[in-house]
């Protein structure tokens, strides 16, 4: 008889949702059941050919299979359940306070899967040209990136011979390079900020070293073409991000390559209450990434969209291990009650962080703060305040909104201040 009921259940099968599982098992918990919608386990990585991944989680550089490997080869070795090309239609709670999933796949039909914790681990997906409200036609030849990697890179198929990319996220400046090296023309990057949405490298070896020409403060303000994209026309855009008149240039091409932004994916979140964040649009979570429904854990781009997959992977680790912890509780019926959280207080420049909380007495060695500026900062001090006292303070030439920062809470800092009431990261001039 299939099996219903799990200690653990893990929604994705990408980076985030593998290394969660193998934390957890590590961490003692063995009834583990891994739902991945795709064909086959790694998520996005599996059409991430380029290398550059690894380099923190194992000290060498990797493609983004070999890297995914690793972790299912973990999986695998600990014995870990998963069902591939299987779709979660929705979540619930019980009464019991156990968690309800529904899903689907050709084989089993549907299955109804009860667990007593829940990570989530949906990655995210790509802001689609409908959202941009560019004018002109809608013919073919408009692609996000992510979809042209796919075709490229998985199903040996070349988008177009002369491409126009809107967006510099990482997708975009790697597709750039890549169509480049298939005996495409990338005629020119487009970005609507006055900053590149992508990391100073991706800039460097994806543009820099091919000499497409990137222009910031640009956007789209036409699309010429009705069975096939002819043109595009892009202009300069002033402080209002509205196109300057007179600015216009129009570049001939037969592709359009949206890069413009990622979006959690997080209708499954929703559906189940969990509180959400209005400026990551993902899950608001504590120390533990443990989110507004206890027993609700997220990790990965469904919580916050990340710059490297080696966070994405250290975070998951965290989820894992502390859903481990909070089965045990529930298995002893010492669920704690819940501990007096400081909200984490962010000014100077900085977005948000994650978590937004933190239960000092739940930090057992150290815990990372990670955060992302809104525009790009030269010369600055990100600086972190216990109750008003400063405790640490690092110097940065340069932070930019593609890159995440991060602070460390150390116990022995945490230590110093035993009634403590305030936790502030401020970006501070240098």
């Amino acid at each position: 008889m299939e099996k219903t009921e799990y200690n653990l259940i893990i929604i994705g099968g990408g980076p985030a949702g593998l290394a969660a599982a193998v934390s957890a098992y590590d961490a003692g918990e063995r009834s583990i059941l891994v739902l991945e919608r795709d064909l086959r386990l790694g998520g996005i990585l599996n059409q991430c050919i380029h290398n550059g991944f690894g380099l923190h989680t194992f000290q060498e550089e990797l493609t983004g299979p070999e890297y995914a490997q690793r972790f299912i080869d973990r999986l695998t070795e600990r014995g870990i359940a998963y069902k591939s090309d299987t779709m979660v239609v929705s979540v619930g709670t019980s009464e019991d306070g156990y968690k309800e999933v529904a899903a689907v796949n050709e084989t089993d039909g549907l299955l109804l899967l009860k667990c007593k914790a829940l990570i989530l681990a949906m990655g995210c997906r790509e802001r689609s040209r409908g959202a941009l409200n560019i004018p002109g036609f809608r013919p073919a030849g408009i692609f996000s990136a992510g979809t042209a990697q796919r075709l490229v890179n998985i199903e040996g198929y070349l988008p177009g011979r002369r491409v126009v990319i809107l967006g510099s996220g990482d997708i975009g400046l790697i597709m750039a390079r890549r169509m480049t090296l298939e005996g495409a023309k990338v005629l020119v990057c487009a970005e609507l900020m006055p900053y590149s949405g992508g990391l100073k490298r991706n800039i460097v070896q994806c543009l820099d070293d091919f000499g497409i020409p990137l222009k910031l403060s640009h956007t789209v303000v036409r699309i010429e073409g009705k069975e096939r994209v002819e043109a595009v026309v892009i202009a300069e855009v002033g402080a209002d991000r509205k196109p300057i008149p007179g600015t216009e240039e129009r570049y001939e091409c037969d592709t359009l390559l949206l890069s413009v932004g990622l979006l959690p994916e997080n209708e499954l979140s929703i559906g189940l209450g969990v509180e959400m964040s209005t400026v990551t649009n993902g899950p608001v979570v504590n120390e533990s990434l443990e989110t507004s429904v206890p027993g609700v854990f997220a990790a990965g781009n469904v919580l916050h969209v990340h710059d490297l997959v080696d966070y994405v992977s250290e975070e998951a680790a965290l989820a894992g291990k502390s859903a481990a912890a909070y089965i045990r509780e529930y298995d002893q019926g010492s669920i704690s009650e819940e501990m007096a959280r400081i909200p984490v207080t962010v000014s100077g420049g900085i977005r948000y962080s994650v978590p937004v909380s933190v239960a000092p007495g739940r930090i057992s060695d150290w815990l990372k703060v990670r955060f992302r500026v809104g525009d790009v900062m030269r010369n600055k001090k990100v600086v972190l305040y216990l109750d008003g006292v400063k405790e640490l303070s690092k110097r940065r030439h340069v932070m930019a909104p593609g890159e995440m920062e991060e602070v460390v809470l150390t116990r022995k800092v945490l230590d110093k201040h035993p009634d403590l009431k305030s936790i502030e990261i401020k970006v501070e001039e240098g």
